[in-house]
């Protein structure tokens, strides 16, 4: 089968992103991640409400770990253009998509191949992360569904925190000021726990979406 019949196209945050076989499909939850930086830079997600007090100045660095299609950094971007904003994933496959759709919404955005934080700057004001947390033993899970993204980008090992808690490691010496994560809500708790040994701590949730600080 040719490639190009697997990709198609999908809105994220009112925007139009190429997804193809090498990269998640984005979903609903995620962009709370967006409102959250939305709410951080002092610029409000919803219309007719009040701006929250900025706790970012403009041009704040931000990294986005595992960018897959890259709709997260690309938003960012976008909603906020003043930010300095940086990419990463493990995949150069999914790179190669999150930089077509960078240009394709004319998105000033470094991306970096990298393992996490591997090769990337390791001070930033803000990074998020939609990194892998499913677990296969999940007995709600419609494996079927699933089957048509990559599993890189889908399943993580002990209980799908493997890649979180990785992430956690490597941020702990030298956290961002704001660190904002999907995760489902059942593995919050554990997370939460995780970061605190860390000297971190989880200061809001909103769905699937944690902040975490010093």
């Amino acid at each position: 089968m040719n490639a190009n019949l697997q990709n198609k196209h999908t809105d994220f945050y009112g925007r139009d992103f190429l997804v193809t076989k090498d990269t998640l499909i984005p979903r609903p939850e995620t962009e709370q991640i967006i409102d959250t930086v939305l709410s951080l830079a002092g610029k409000p997600f919803l219309p007719g409400v009040k701006a929250p007090k900025p706790k970012l100045p403009p041009g704040f660095s931000l990294l986005d770990v595992g960018t897959g299609s890259g709709c997260i950094a690309i938003t960012i971007k976008k909603e906020l253009p003043l930010a300095k904003v940086t990419a990463s994933d493990i995949s150069e496959k999914a790179l190669k998509v999150a930089l077509e759709n960078a240009d394709n919404l004319k998105a000033d955005i470094t991306f970096i191949h990298s393992d996490l934080l591997q090769n990337t700057p390791k001070s930033y004001d803000v990074i998020v992360a939609n990194l892998p947390y499913v677990d296969k033993t999940w007995d709600w899970l419609d494996l079927k569904a699933l089957s048509a993204e990559p599993s890189l980008a889908l399943f993580a090992k002990d209980h799908g925190l493997a890649l979180i808690k990785s992430l956690i490691d490597q941020i702990a010496d030298n956290p961002p000021k704001y660190f904002i994560l999907e995760a489902d809500p059942c593995q919050h708790t554990a997370i939460a726990s995780y970061a605190k040994q860390k000297h971190l701590r989880i200061t809001a949730t909103r769905g699937f979406i944690l902040t975490i600080q010093r």
